[in-house]
């Protein structure tokens, strides 16, 4: 940064551009014509002879090129990139650098208050305009990402897991029966054994012993057996949910069982 202090302030010469456009038939050649005045400039003939020959073809371009060009006077604390996007400019900051070199210089992070920057055309300008319109509008019509899927819950592989997981299966199916009963007659049943079965009472001799968690007999699982579970009876969850079933369809819910059912 310049050091504190006095600073002679730069002459600057008042420059005139003018756009001609040149040509003949379907071809047309941009020309910049830059008219200088100083204090030492001396008019002459061929000066004079050209102004009035471009005269005529100035108006006409002035007719053809209607757009405009814009620039912006740069104030403390301004960026190129800054600038480049408040006024939507073609390019980006460094086709701003680009365009105006010859008064920034040779470093694009510095920029002095008070230099004039072009900043293009009007037309440019809209054209920028109506391409950030129709991204937005594509943007807009696009569809609505869809949420993600919920993850599955994950449940222990022990009594607990088991009959949370008996419990939301029982849920989806209206089927009733809270954790208290289902856990107090677990215990009661087999101790919390999912591979316990009865090789001594009245079904294990008649060839269709009770089986798992809550000793349920083979043809009894068949017929409440809940859809989304195993169809093996040892396994915890489907020995549960069909017994609970079971007890739903028999006494209202397994929290209704107390003994043997």
């Amino acid at each position: 940064m310049p050091a504190k202090g006095k600073h002679r302030r730069p002459k600057h010469h008042p420059i005139t551009r003018k756009l001609a456009l040149a040509g003949t038939g379907g071809a047309a050649l941009t020309l910049p014509l830059i008219s200088a005045t100083t204090a030492g400039a001396v008019p002459t003939t061929a000066t004079t002879t050209t102004t009035a020959a471009t005269a005529a073809t100035a108006t006409t371009a002035a007719n053809v090129v209607t757009a405009a060009a814009k620039t912006y006077s740069v104030v403390a604390g301004d960026t190129l990139s800054e600038i480049a996007a408040d006024h939507s400019v073609s390019g980006g900051w460094q086709q701003l650098y680009a365009a105006n070199r010859s008064v920034i210089g040779d470093n694009p992070s510095i920029i002095r208050p008070g230099i004039k920057l072009q900043l293009g055309t009007e037309a440019e300008t809209a054209r920028a305009s109506r391409s950030t319109a129709r991204t937005a509008l594509a943007a807009a019509a696009k569809p609505a990402a869809k949420p993600a899927a919920k993850p599955a819950t994950a449940y222990p592989n022990n009594l607990d897991g088991w009959i949370r997981e008996s419990l939301d299966v029982m849920a989806k199916h209206g089927i009733p029966g809270s954790y208290n009963g289902i856990h107090r007659n677990v215990m009661r049943e087999s101790s919390g054994n999912p591979m316990a079965i009865n090789n001594w009472d009245i079904n294990a001799q008649n060839g269709i012993p009770s089986k798992g968690l809550l000793q349920v007999i083979d043809p009894t699982f068949r017929a409440y057996h809940v859809p989304g579970t195993s169809q093996n009876s040892y396994d915890p969850v489907a020995n549960i949910t069909a017994a609970c079933n079971y007890a739903a369809a028999r006494y209202g819910s397994i929290d209704n069982v107390n003994g043997p059912y």
